[in-house]
């Protein structure tokens, strides 16, 4: 209960800079501001100050903005004319709203900035070779051991890989039954061992995402996958293949968990954000452990990149799933899975909590330019065609529109909630 008000109000500050972001850009083309809440419902304490109310209210769950002729419904005076929303410019109008989303991009941004700033955890495989194709096969045994790159040593496979790229005549130090061998490596030869080496991997699972299939059917971390549709599965690449490739709607696990074995039957989502790859929502368990700590300048510069990044991968998730509107009910989720996400990210540290709220600031962004004529991405919609054709979309079309926007929103929110509830509700049945 306490992660879902923390969310929520976490949720309602982010929507607060939404708001922020409309009130600065229509003060900046002198649009009139009647009033600037932060909160809803009745106020704490507020104040006058230019002809603009101000109040602090009790639910802090986001806030408004009311500007002069924001409702072209509403008759307005003569003398008010140059300080009404629609008395503007359509591109007046069209930045006044895109300022919204862009104050959740910048905050985003910042967010992310921030939390490369703290140290990072980083979790790694084990530098255990479980295959090499190709001429490397000469080189390299399942089950032998990278120490090292120009004597510089590697604590993790992922560690190996970033030494071996920015060194320029690499030479690896690696072990086979207690005996140390080394190779050297040309220039020109690197991508070619990069992309051959695979790392050993267990079917040890080491995080399940909240909502997914895994999650659903009560599966933990640690875990161990012991077999496939009763296939017992010797690692993690023929475990994945055998669950991707399944030609049955549901896959029948074995697991084991401590001094317990049980089998789970789940059904497999199809991942939107890759594609057509299916998906059961976990991954590998990586038993090394280090931090890391960017400079101000790494931070900055990974935190733009990952942002936009982000925002990229949102967009194309959501064209994918216009595509499959099938995948809706375990796409979406409402504000109690992003409570138990966020309960999650704070386990692993104040890095993760933060690089989280900044990316509930990006996904506002996303969502609310979306052409949904209700939302903002509507607004600015409206207001590029009557650019386009010189007039703008008559009333009556607009609410029409608006409306069914209105009803499409609503279908959405009572959608995410009921997702979160049987998801739930699926989670504790199998886990009790």
């Amino acid at each position: 209960m306490l992660s879902l008000l923390l969310m929520l109000i976490a949720l309602g500050l982010m929507i607060t800079i939404h708001e922020l972001g409309h009130f600065l850009v229509a003060r900046a083309f002198g649009v009139g501001i009647e009033k600037f809440s932060i909160g809803f419902g009745a106020p704490i304490t507020q104040f006058t100050r230019n002809g603009t109310e101000y109040r602090i209210s009790w639910i802090p769950l986001g806030g408004y903005v009311k500007m002069k002729g924001d409702d072209p419904e509403s008759p307005v005076s003569d003398d008010d004319k140059d300080e009404c929303f629609n008395g503007k410019k359509w591109w007046q109008r069209a930045l006044i709203v895109f300022a919204g989303p862009f104050a959740n991009l910048i905050l985003g941004m910042l967010l992310f900035m921030l939390a490369f700033s703290f140290p990072q955890k980083l979790e790694d495989l084990a530098p255990v070779v479980s295959s090499a194709d190709g001429v490397w096969a000469q080189h390299f045994a399942p089950g032998d051991s990278l120490l090292a790159v120009n004597d510089i040593p590697v604590g993790g496979f992922n560690r190996f890989l970033l030494e071996f790229a920015s060194a320029q005549d690499p030479v690896i130090s690696y072990s086979r039954a207690q005996e140390t061998l080394q190779l050297s490596v040309a220039a020109a030869d690197k991508d070619s061992l990069m992309r051959s080496l695979i790392p050993r991997v267990s079917t040890v699972i080491g995080e399940v995402f909240s909502g997914l299939p895994a999650w659903r059917a009560g599966l933990k971390p640690m875990d161990r996958i012991l077999m496939v549709d009763s296939v017992a599965v010797a690692d993690w690449y023929e475990m994945r293949k055998r669950i991707i490739d399944s030609p049955k709607a549901d896959v029948i696990l074995l697991i084991a968990r401590e001094n317990e074995v049980f089998e789970r039957t789940i059904k497999p989502e199809e991942n939107i954000a890759a594609g057509q790859s299916r998906m059961i929502g976990i991954s590998q368990y990586m038993p090394i452990s280090e931090s890391l700590q960017y400079s101000p300048v790494e931070a900055i510069k990974l935190g733009a990149l990952s942002s936009i990044n982000f925002v990229q991968m949102n967009y194309q998730a959501i064209f994918n799933l216009v595509k499959q509107p099938s995948q809706l009910k375990s796409s979406v989720g409402g504000p109690v899975m992003m409570a138990s996400m966020s309960s999650e990210m704070g386990r692993r540290g104040i890095g993760s909590l933060i690089l989280f709220f900044g990316s509930i600031s990006l996904i506002l962004m996303v969502m609310n330019l979306l052409p949904i004529p209700i939302l903002d991405g509507g607004h600015i919609l409206f207001a590029f065609i009557e650019g386009v054709i010189g007039k703008p979309v008559p009333q009556k079309v607009q609410s029409i529109l608006q409306r069914i926007g209105f009803a499409i929103l609503i279908t959405l929110m009572i959608y995410a909630f009921y997702s979160d509830i049987s998801k739930l509700f699926l989670r504790f049945i199998h886990t009790r």
